[in-house]
């Protein structure tokens, strides 16, 4: 079972994300642990203070490196991965999820304000993680989409074999469409193909579907060498 701890300044913020839906159902049967912590309780001053403002000036303040380095020295293992959360990180992808998901432990550090201290990502961090292009006001965002991520990798979780194998970036395509019950609705069509229980013909339409997706939203996932 993999185990993830996550240090934030606002732990609140994933109460409701860990305990609802496929995740929360993951966490209940014991396919995944994770523990969030509040960065605040390895401060050293009574007003428990956990930022600071940057030396040379600037806007914002910056996460100091006491309580960081103090919450993983506490909780890492002989086997933890120090994440921390960045914009500036190497991308999520498929692939890289995948990995974390065999891992038996993971530290997550969320950003906040400015940034952290260097200091803690030159000696306390062994990976930084980008969940995108744009910048979040909070870190504890991207630590909940990371986990979210890796966690349908992990056996169980997931219903069915197949939730993995047809979705978005599976093969580097998007997902085809969906349809469901009822066939007709407000003179909008299910497409014949789905409809004839011929199942070459419809992982034929679903592939050419998929593909067509991806040249028109992300032709350069169809690049070659391109890895998701």
């Amino acid at each position: 079972m993999p185990r993830i701890d996550v240090l934030t300044l606002f732990p609140r913020m994933l109460d409701g994300f860990l305990t609802e839906s496929i995740l929360g159902k993951a966490c209940a049967q014991g396919l995944l642990e994770v523990k969030v912590h509040d960065l605040r309780a390895w401060t050293l001053d009574k007003h428990r203070t956990a930022d600071d403002r940057p030396f040379g000036g600037g806007a914002g303040m910056v996460l100091k490196p006491e309580p960081v380095f103090a919450a993983i020295e506490q909780l890492k293992t002989p086997a933890s991965r120090r994440i921390y959360l960045t914009p500036d990180g190497v991308p999520l992808s498929p692939a890289l999820a995948k990995e974390l998901a065999g891992q038996p432990h993971l530290i997550l550090l969320s950003g906040h304000y400015e940034g952290i201290d260097q200091r803690i990502r030159d000696s306390a961090i062994d990976q930084e993680i980008s969940i995108g292009d744009y910048v979040l006001t909070n870190g504890t965002l991207a630590a909940a989409v990371l986990i979210d991520a890796m966690a349908r990798f992990i056996p169980g979780v997931l219903g069915t074999e197949n939730s993995l194998t047809h979705e978005s970036f599976s093969g580097n395509l998007l997902d085809f469409p969906q349809y469901t019950r009822p066939a007709e609705f407000r003179g909008m069509s299910v497409p014949e193909v789905l409809l004839s229980g011929n199942h070459a013909e419809i992982e034929s339409w679903r592939q050419a579907r998929a593909q067509e997706k991806t040249r028109q939203v992300r032709p350069d996932l169809l690049k070659p060498g391109h890895r998701p």
